[in-house]
């Protein structure tokens, strides 16, 4: 169950510049521990930068209004909070500049790094964790194979490996279907249902309304860096209101517990 006296996230009225534009415009949110969230909307709206500021890759404006805390802390050292959450991004394969194979981008996950270093201390326990999380997500096979050498599926699931090797208390998940084939996308839900039914907490960011397994039932409706809705998924998901949000007429349906625009 969440936790009511320390969420996850709690921010109150927070402004989010990138260069000189805004990007997010006076959010106030919060997220318990263990809660399983979709935030939704369009390309461009502030939805990725929502994550980088909760992840401590952008930083809010400092205003006498505003207030941003993670679990309950509002100062963090960056390698304190990397472990609590497990953030799946397409960020972190751009950053490859080098042949990474499964194994090694799992254990990466230990350090928060691109690889393992020289200088990284990989021990009995850390390898096991890994060889647990990788059969755990059914990819033992993975382990020796290069990140170039896998499908966009494959790799996708590599990532989440990495993130949830070190046991985080909660899993963010930025755009994850993005690239991928129906069967990977299939997959990749599947995977998520699991994590969910095993008490992960989720944060789910998406353009796309099929992501939002039947185990996440908080929708945020985000557009032109606000908040525009948030509430129980049955509530936020209308066609009025996803008209409103993607700015364009749609049907929707619902079937086994996911819902589709046509």
């Amino acid at each position: 169950m969440p936790s009511e006296e320390l969420p996850l996230i709690e921010l109150e009225r927070i402004w989010v510049m990138r260069g000189d534009k805004v990007v997010l415009r006076d959010v106030s949110l919060r997220i318990g521990v263990g809660e399983h969230v979709a935030i939704l909307g369009p390309n461009g709206c502030g939805k990725s930068t929502l994550i980088k500021t909760i992840v401590r890759e952008c930083y809010p404006l400092a205003r006498p209004e505003s207030r941003m805390a993670i679990f309950g802390k509002e100062r963090w050292n960056i390698f304190d909070l990397r472990p609590l959450l497990g953030v799946v991004s397409h960020d972190w394969m751009t950053l490859c500049t080098r042949e990474i194979t499964g194994r090694e981008a799992v254990l990466s996950g230990f350090f928060g790094s691109v690889g393992v270093q020289p200088y990284h201390r990989i021990t009995p326990e850390i390898e096991r964790q890994a060889a647990e999380i990788l059969t755990l997500l059914e990819i033992p096979h993975l382990a020796e194979r290069s990140l170039t050498e896998m499908s966009s599926g494959e790799a996708r699931r590599v990532l989440l490996a990495r993130a949830l090797v070190h046991n985080p208390r909660a899993l963010v998940l930025d755009e994850p279907s993005n690239s991928l084939d129906v069967f990977a996308q299939h997959e990749l839900r599947e995977i998520m249902r699991k994590l969910a039914r095993a008490g992960i907490g989720i944060i789910l960011v998406t353009h796309h309304l099929a992501d939002i397994i039947p185990e996440i039932d908080r929708v945020i409706l985000m557009r032109a860096g606000a908040i525009a809705a948030d509430g129980r998924k049955r509530e936020a998901l209308t066609s009025s209101a996803l008209e409103e949000l993607f700015g364009l007429p749609v049907s929707l349906s619902q079937r086994d517990g996911y819902f589709h625009l046509w």
